[in-house]
């Protein structure tokens, strides 16, 4: 039987689906917050300015004393004359050359210098951002940002700002020097900037969309790699590589349409700018032929000659300017959606007067408490619970019940919706975040690892750490010689996402961290769900050990591990229906009863 991407819950693609806001292209208000980030390097900026300015005005110099060159001392005959003037073409060659180098080498130390500090910004807004941030934005969506996004500014601050500088200051001094030197046929030039206003206008708003387009069905693609490589298991445990493909293949071919969509209009927008440069050539020699063909005539070959290589300098810049366009419309939609993510603010922070929370016993209190994860659908209703230090506090229920939202409060990953949230007589909302961080040691069923060695991971629980404590953690945790036992022992190099290790290795990884952490309040959140039953034997005396003496909120599937807690909370659609210990909810013949009872044959059979 194959498998169909409706029969996989899955639907095909719509280009609509998922779209980004437009805004608008060329804002001078971004350009100028873009601007504003080479503040650092004022001086590397102000010498590139240096730069742009000169060059701006050699080249129009150099198509003038070229032209001054043919009508001086070459139609007079003059070879002294004529030596001079090769003399100072070269030397003005010579030095626009150089002033070429070292415009083109600042502008890409500048453009990197701003990426790279933009880049540092943009991920150190990320890790501030909360959970609520990351469950509804696509990871796709914040690699581009970084990626794709970024480096369109750069090409933005590299190119497209100061090869337009460039351009527009060439076409002034060119527009001058022939302004100066013939009035009339500057007039002609003239005749022709309507037709180049007309071009800009009708082309500037469709090349925008079209480059927004383009930005847009890229994220989709970036977006779905990366989900895909993500779940590369679940592909290939479900023989779904086929769907995937041509779902990847449908991302793949919206967005090359939307990129020859935006190609297409610019194949006809920069024929149509050099066609208008053309046309007015041919009307110079028309214009201009007539007045030096003209017995007594008002202007020379040389004058003619003169003007003809300044109307090169001056409609060069239009078609490079052209072109550029398309760079900067791409920098402009990259700046835009970085600027759009960096100026998000996260639904919640800490308040600008949030207190240090001081060293805690680990009093936690919850006073009449629910949460929504979306507005109108509770999630948790009316809890309340009040534990003192040292007790274990057991979570159990259902899937969806309310458990890991729960303990996502006491981390204080989400902020209530309503009631309060006490830790020592501190309400999360008035506390600094980190301070209870440190305070907190957190053990998940879904563990994460860095790529690093497992000693590295290990001391993320307690940077300041060596060796010897780490060592000692594990010691006391009573699986020192399962680590010992990898390939190269606490050396031993952990891939990506935990990679190399088994899931009961990781999470030894993971007690071992929160161990030397040692937290005052603790949370394990199906801690002991992937670890086999003789591991989690050995484990089961020192978790005992980690637990005593703090506050432990302990989430699992497996009773058997939550006997001894203090008190056992039994939820349900985001409600607590009982409460006690092990003892007494198995004597009340409640649901929690049943729970076990239901685990218990489960072993049995």
């Amino acid at each position: 039987m194959t498998s169909t991407p409706q029969a996989m819950g899955l639907t095909r693609l719509d280009p609509q689906q998922d779209r980004e806001p437009n805004q608008r292209p060329l804002d001078l208000a971004l350009i100028r917050r873009l601007w504003s980030y080479t503040g650092a390097y004022k001086r590397k900026r102000n010498w590139l300015l240096v730069m742009v300015f000169i060059r701006a005005a050699q080249l129009p110099l150099l198509a003038a004393l070229f032209a001054a060159v043919i009508d001086g001392p070459i139609e007079g005959h003059r070879p002294s004359g004529l030596a001079i003037g090769v003399t100072a073409y070269v030397l003005l060659a010579a030095i626009e050359v150089a002033v070429y180098h070292f415009r083109l080498r600042l502008a890409m130390e500048l453009g990197e210098a701003v990426v790279h500090d933009l880049r540092n910004e943009v991920f150190a807004h990320l890790q501030c951002m909360p959970m609520r941030f990351f469950a509804k934005t696509k990871l796709g969506r914040l690699i581009s940002r970084i990626t794709s996004d970024c480096n369109s500014v750069r090409m933005g601050v590299q190119e497209v700002l100061f090869v337009c500088a460039i351009q527009g200051g060439q076409m002034a001094v060119a527009a001058g020097l022939m302004l100066w030197r013939d009035m009339m046929l500057f007039g002609l030039l003239l005749l022709f900037a309507p037709a180049v206003w007309a071009l800009n206008r009708y082309f500037h708003p469709r090349l925008s969309q079209a480059h927004r387009d383009v930005q847009e069905s890229f994220s989709r693609v970036t977006s779905t790699l990366a989900e895909s490589v993500g779940g590369i298991r679940v592909t290939q445990g479900f023989v779904r590589q086929d769907v995937n493909a041509q779902l990847f293949h449908d991302l793949v071919a919206d967005h090359s349409q939307y990129h020859m969509a935006a190609r297409r209009k610019h194949a006809v927008y920069l024929p149509l700018l050099d066609l208008n440069s053309q046309v007015f050539f041919a009307a110079l020699l028309v214009v201009g032929g007539y007045r030096v063909l003209t017995p007594g005539g008002a202007a020379s070959l040389g004058d003619l000659v003169y003007f003809i290589m300044l109307a090169n300098a001056f409609f060069g810049p239009i078609v490079a300017i052209g072109k550029q366009y398309n760079n900067a419309l791409e920098a402009m939609a990259g700046a835009e959606r970085v600027f759009g993510l960096l100026d998000r603010q996260p639904a919640w922070s800490d308040p600008p007067n949030a207190a240090p929370l001081p060293p805690i016993k680990g009093r936690v209190e919850f006073q009449s408490i629910g949460f929504e994860y979306d507005p109108g659908r509770p999630v948790l209703e009316d809890i309340n619970l009040a534990t003192q230090p040292g007790q274990t506090v057991a979570l159990v229920g259902h899937t969806g019940s309310g458990k890991s939202t729960m303990i996502s409060l006491i981390a204080r990953f989400y902020l209530p919706t309503t009631g309060r949230l006490l830790i020592d007589g501190h309400d999360t909302r008035t506390i600094q975040g980190p301070s209870l961080h440190k305070q907190m040691g957190i053990v998940l069923q879904s563990n994460f690892l860095f790529t690093g060695s497992v000693m590295d991971n290990i001391r993320i629980g307690r940077p300041d750490a060596d060796d010897v404590q780490v060592i000692d953690a594990a010691r006391r945790l009573g699986c020192l010689d399962l680590f010992e036992a990898m390939p190269d022992g606490f050396a031993t190099q952990v891939g990506e996402r935990g990679s190399g290790l088994s899931l009961g290795q990781r999470q030894l990884v993971c007690f071992a961290r929160a161990m030397l952490a040692d937290p005052r309040i603790l949370i394990l959140d199906e801690a002991t769900s992937a670890v086999d039953t003789v591991t989690e034997a050995r484990i089961q005396s020192a978790l005992e050990q980690l637990i005593s003496g703090r506050t432990s909120f302990v989430v699992a599937h497996r009773l058997s591990t939550i006997r001894h807690a203090d008190t056992v909370l039994v939820l349900d659609q985001g409600r607590i229906i009982e409460r006690g210990t092990h003892d007494q909810l198995l004597t009340a013949a409640g649901a929690y009863a049943n729970l076990y009872h239901q685990f218990t044959r489960g072993i049995e059979g």
